[in-house]
C-alpha cells in the first residue's frame, strides 16, 4: 500500500537467505492441501477469514464496473454456502492490503466493515460498519466508529468478540496527521485507537491504545480468556518500527510492549502487520522483520495471555516477503503461514510449530505473484480442518482462491 518501502520489499523479493538450522525430533507432520472451488467471482479480491462456534466465514471484495461489492460465504460440509453481499459501492476505498471483513458474534448476528472515502484525498477514507441479525439477508444502515470528522486515514480495522457480548475492534486512525508528510500521508502521528459495542448495537467505548504506530502496517487482535489482546506495528522516535502488544484490563489497554525487539529501523512503513491467535491463556503471534535487510517471518507463543512472549521460533526457510498469518490449535501448537521467496519465485506456504520450536517440514498451498497483487493470504483453523484463502493474480485480473487440509490429530470435517 503506501510506502517508500516498494524498492526494498522488491530487493527483498530475489534475496535468499540460508537456513537457520531447527530442532526437528518430534515435528509435527505436514499438512497435505486439497484445492477447495472458491465462491468467489472473477474480478475479485481482498479476502479474510473469522471464525466462531458457527464455523468459518469467508469474505473478499468483488469489483462490478465502477461499484465495489463486500461478499461472504460460510464453509459447509464439502465447499462453501452460496454468496451473499454486505454492501456496495461507487466510493469505497479498496486496497491490497487494508481488506474489509464479516465475523459471527456470540449471539449470532454478523458483523461487517469496510471503507468509503470521506474526501478527495488518496488517504481520506472512513471505517464503515454495518450489521445482521437475520443471517446476512439483510444489513443496518452503516455507522463509523470514530467522530472526529477529519478527512483522514481510518483503516486496517480488527474486529473481535467483546467478553459476554458487543463487538470490539481496533483500527489505525489519521485524526492527529496533517497535510503533507511522506508517501501521501500528513506529518504527525498515526494512532491505534478502539472502540466497543454493546449488544444493542450502542458505543461503549472510544479510546487510544497507542498514540504512535507504523502508518500503514495491518492491526490485529484476538480474545483471551483474561481479555481482549491486539497487536500493530509500532514506531518509536528513532524510527524502530517493532512488534507491539497491549492488552485491555479492567476496562482499560495497558502500556504497549514488545513482543521482541528485533530493533528494526526503517524511516517508511512496511505494510507487513503481525496476526495473533488465542485459546484461553495461550497465544501465538507471528510477524515479519527485516532487520539487516534479511526479511524473514517468526512466532512466538506466551503462556499467560500475551504478558511476556518466548523467544522467537524462525517460520520461513530461505526468505519472505511476510504476510502471515497463524492459528493457535487446541494441543497448543500452531499453524503459520507465510509467502516465501526463493531464487526469485513467491509461494504461499504452512507449517505447524510447537512452543518448544520443533517445526513441521513447510507444505506449498500455492504459488503466487511476488508483488501486491497476491494481496494478504489467510487462513482459519475449526473443526478439525484448516481453510486458507487468498489472491491468485494472472492475465491482468486477480480470483480469490481457497483451499484445505486437516489436521493431523484432529476429526475432519
Amino acid at each position: 500500500m503506501k510506502t517508500g518501502l516498494a524498492a526494498a520489499l522488491s530487493l527483498f523479493a530475489i534475496i535468499v537467505l540460508s537456513a537457520q538450522p531447527q530442532p526437528r525430533g518430534d515435528a509435527p507432520p505436514a499438512l497435505a492441501i486439497r484445492p477447495l472451488p472458491t465462491p468467489a467471482a472473477a474480478d475479485s479480491g481482498e479476502p479474510q477469514l473469522s471464525t466462531s462456534a458457527g464455523g468459518v466465514i469467508l469474505s473478499w471484495i468483488e469489483r462490478r464496473g465502477a461499484q465495489a461489492a463486500l461478499r461472504f460465504a460460510e464453509r459447509i460440509p464439502g465447499g462453501w454456502s452460496a454468496a451473499r453481499d454486505v454492501a456496495s459501492g461507487a466510493d469505497w476505498f479498496v486496497n491490497w492490503a487494508d481488506v474489509p471483513s464479516v465475523m459471527r458474534l456470540a449471539s449470532g448476528e454478523l458483523a461487517a466493515h469496510w471503507l468509503q472515502k470521506s474526501g478527495a484525498d488518496t488517504y481520506a477514507y472512513d471505517v464503515r460498519l454495518s450489521h445482521s441479525s437475520d443471517n446476512g439477508q439483510t444489513w443496518s444502515s452503516s455507522f463509523t466508529p470514530h467522530d472526529d470528522g477529519t478527512r483522514t486515514e481510518h483503516g486496517f480495522g480488527s474486529l473481535f468478540q467483546m467478553p459476554g457480548s458487543g463487538l470490539g475492534l481496533v483500527w489505525l486512525d489519521g485524526r492527529a496527521m496533517t497535510a503533507g508528510g511522506h508517501d501521501g500521508h500528513g506529518s504527525g502521528a498515526m494512532s491505534v485507537r478502539f472502540a466497543a459495542y454493546s449488544a444493542d448495537w450502542t458505543r461503549t467505548a472510544d479510546v487510544a491504545v497507542d498514540p504512535r504506530v507504523c502508518e500503514c502496517c495491518p492491526t490485529a487482535a484476538a480474545v483471551t480468556a483474561d481479555g481482549p489482546i491486539v497487536a500493530f506495528r509500532n514506531r518509536a522516535d528513532d524510527e524502530t518500527r517493532d512488534i507491539y502488544v497491549s492488552r485491555l484490563e479492567n476496562g482499560a489497554w495497558t502500556e504497549p510492549r514488545a513482543v521482541h525487539h528485533d530493533g528494526w529501523i526503517i524511516n517508511a512503513c512496511p505494510v507487513n502487520g503481525p496476526m495473533l491467535s488465542a485459546r484461553g491463556r495461550d497465544v501465538v503471534i507471528a510477524w515479519f522483520t527485516a532487520v539487516g535487510d534479511q526479511p524473514r517471518v517468526f512466532v512466538a507463543f506466551s503462556k499467560d495471555a500475551g504478558r511476556t512472549f518466548a523467544a522467537p521460533i524462525r517460520l520461513d526457510d530461505a526468505g519472505s516477503l511476510g504476510r502471515v498469518d497463524v492459528e493457535l490449535l487446541p494441543d497448543g501448537s500452531a499453524i503459520a503461514s507465510w509467502i516465501e521467496v526463493s531464487d526469485s519465485r513467491a509461494e504461499l506456504r504452512v507449517r505447524r510449530v510447537s512452543p518448544s520450536g520443533m517445526r513441521s517440514p513447510a507444505a506449498a498451498v500455492s504459488s503466487l505473484a511476488a508483488s501486491r497483487a497476491s494481496g494478504y493470504p489467510r487462513l482459519a483453523a475449526h473443526g478439525g480442518d484448516v481453510t486458507f484463502a487468498w489472491t491468485e493474480a494472472a492475465d491482468g485480473s486477480t480470483r480469490v482462491r481457497t483451499a484445505v487440509a486437516a489436521i493431523p490429530g484432529s476429526a475432519s470435517r
